[in-house]
């Protein structure tokens, strides 16, 4: 595995940006790359990322670019923190480059709702069989960027990649830690946005702690019941790509997802709240990866199923929640 010296980080968004000034600090060369030519101008003039992240300084050290040649060139190491549902579109231009050789490191959560590939199947799937990790974990990216105590997961197969990324990554107060379970990382980590926006409408509707908790646990075994059907590890559902990142992004006032939830149980309409965001909350096109997979696999998951019939059917938070309780009682288990 050849040593990685240079980073270039495909995505210029809050998370992307984050990644960017983290490493920047831990003295890597870092180019940053975004679409579009005029804010890339705006945002190397000001070292601020005000639309995405906004109140922290972007070092000097940080390159900026809107030419993805120059990106892919730049780096050893290609982070790709573009939204899922762009990626593809992003790895068009990549392949028009010469990113073979490089190593690749996926920071992107969600599900495709048609082919219901996960974001390194996708990669692949446009790439070729390029070395490939994944980072994963409960990450409000503002944290990180203020420099709070946080902890996330490199997963891939080639431990040998996955340690040197963490060494690249790791500090003081980004803690990160390994795994080889590729699947179980990108579904806890994809699907836990769909249970936040529920508890985001919990929020809303004003239901309190219990219900909260009682959506956040039984959201778990949702999780945790999809995962391992399509190949996960259990224990990683119960680690920081799993329960760790849940809770996060269930109870954090930064979460986008949550926050979408608690505008739409507070009476809002979806594409209203949608368009005042600058910011993808992946959640949305991933419940309807969700609500599919899971009626294609013949795996219950009713709290993604009332998630998927609030955003794309209409149907009213309060009446999702009450068809919830309603339920037939049945024993507490992870697989029914």
């Amino acid at each position: 595995m050849k040593k990685i010296k240079t980073i270039a980080i495909i995505g210029d968004g809050g998370w992307g940006t984050t990644l960017a000034i983290h490493l920047a600090k831990k003295e890597y060369p870092v180019m940053l790359w975004g679409a579009f030519s005029d804010y890339v101008s705006h945002v190397e003039k000001t070292r601020e990322n005000k639309k995405f992240l906004p109140g922290y300084r972007i070092p000097l050290s940080v390159q900026l670019t809107s030419n993805i040649n120059d990106a892919v060139s730049f780096g050893d190491l290609i982070v790709l923190a573009s939204p899922s549902e762009y990626l593809v579109d992003v790895l068009e231009k990549i392949k028009g480059t010469s990113y073979k050789g490089k190593a690749f490191l996926s920071v992107i959560k969600g599900i495709h709702p048609v082919s219901f590939k996960r974001m390194s199947q996708i990669i692949r799937e446009q790439l070729g069989s390029v070395s490939l990790a994944v980072l994963s974990g409960p990450t409000i990216a503002g944290e990180v960027a203020a420099d709070l105590a946080t902890t996330a997961v490199i997963a891939c197969h080639q431990m040998d990649l996955a340690k040197q990324i963490q060494k690249i990554i790791h500090s003081n107060t980004f803690r990160i830690y390994t795994n080889d379970d590729v699947i179980g990382t990108e579904i806890g980590g994809s699907i836990k946005n769909v249970i936040a926006i529920a508890c985001g409408v919990c929020d809303g509707l004003g239901l309190g702690s219990n219900a909260k908790a009682a959506l956040l646990t039984r959201g778990l075994a949702e999780i945790t019941r999809l995962g391992v059907a399509l190949g996960g590890k259990k224990e990683t559902f119960y680690g920081l790509t799993g329960l760790g990142d849940l809770v996060t992004t269930c109870v954090s006032p930064k979460s986008r997802n949550r926050s979408v939830g608690e505008a739409v149980g507070s009476g809002k309409k979806i594409d209203e709240v949608l368009s005042s965001m600058s910011m993808v909350a992946e959640g949305v096109i991933t419940s309807k990866a969700v609500y599919r997979l899971s009626r294609k696999m013949k795996i219950p998951m009713p709290i993604s199923e009332q998630v998927y019939k609030i955003i794309f059917e209409g149907k009213n938070s309060r009446r999702a929640m009450q068809d919830l309780m309603t339920r037939q009682p049945k024993p507490e288990s992870h697989t029914k």
